[in-house]
């Protein structure tokens, strides 16, 4: 239905209509998530990447003209990368209670498109809402974990959870001590939130960012769970999440000004 040429054409075209520069690029590969009407373009490096998408612009006169829901491009360096922490995170949990996400990291190595098999998950869990919330709650409620939610108080005002004391730098930056302590009072052996890290073990508790371990970025975060903006954060905490999900490969830098812009006009 889509074909390299025909996409590599299209680009060339929206980008002279736009006089946007005629610069040189190749696309390696194009899938198509009928199921899902998603179109996914595999671009050569990031530099061709950084051509296709056209400052969102050029992205977006594509899915107006393929009519299709959502159209993403990657780099093969991006999936390379993808593949190499998920070979990681495999022996991180491999041997461990979070066995359960086996499945789901191998089919993340085939990424894109995704297609996760039903997994359930028996651990009871604590999840702290942080930046990524909704997605911590979706991802909780996919994986049929038995969990509890807490946040801080007026941090999340349009989702459910038990109300906390805490300083608003922990809505992106968790503090692990505590929340360690948390669980044990609950008898949680594993704790979700938006971690610097994709996995840690203290105390016997694991403290997990799913979406670190699985290196998934907050563009499809996003469409796949939804995104709530916290109301309750730091300004100054806020820049080094940010940085920090960019430089990790993340967070495309055009959403992480987008989402500084956004929540400090707030």
């Amino acid at each position: 239905m889509f074909t390299v040429d025909g996409i590599q054409e299209l680009v060339r075209q929206v980008r002279r209509e736009h006089n946007l520069p005629e610069s040189p690029f190749r696309i390696d590969e194009v899938r198509y998530d009928k199921e899902n009407d998603k179109l996914f373009i595999i671009a050569h490096d990031r530099t061709d990447k950084s051509v296709v998408i056209g400052n969102s612009l050029v992205i977006g006169k594509l899915r107006e003209r393929l009519k299709v829901k959502q159209v993403t491009v990657y780099s093969n360096l991006d999936l390379e990368i993808k593949r190499r922490k998920l070979e990681k995170a495999e022996k991180l949990v491999k041997g461990t209670e979070l066995e359960f996400l086996l499945p789901i990291i191998e089919a993340e190595k085939r990424f894109p498109p995704r297609k996760w098999p039903g997994v359930k998950g028996d651990v009871k869990t604590f999840v702290f809402l942080s930046f990524n919330a909704k997605a911590l709650l979706g991802f909780s409620k996919r994986l049929d974990l038995p969990y509890d939610a807490v946040g801080l108080r007026y941090a999340f005002p349009k989702l459910q959870y038990e109300p906390i004391d805490g300083e608003p730098k922990e809505v992106l930056f968790p503090d692990e001590g505590k929340l360690v302590k948390l669980a044990e009072e609950r008898g949680a052996k594993l704790v979700l939130s938006d971690f610097p890290f994709g996995l840690k073990w203290r105390d016997e508790i694991a403290l997990l960012n799913p979406f670190r371990l699985l290196h998934i970025g907050f563009f499809e975060l996003k469409y796949l769970f939804g995104f709530e903006r916290p109301v309750v954060y730091d300004k100054r905490a806020l820049i080094d999440f940010v940085v920090n999900l960019t430089y990790e490969g993340l967070m495309e830098s055009t959403d992480g000004a987008n989402i500084v812009w956004r929540m400090w006009r707030r």
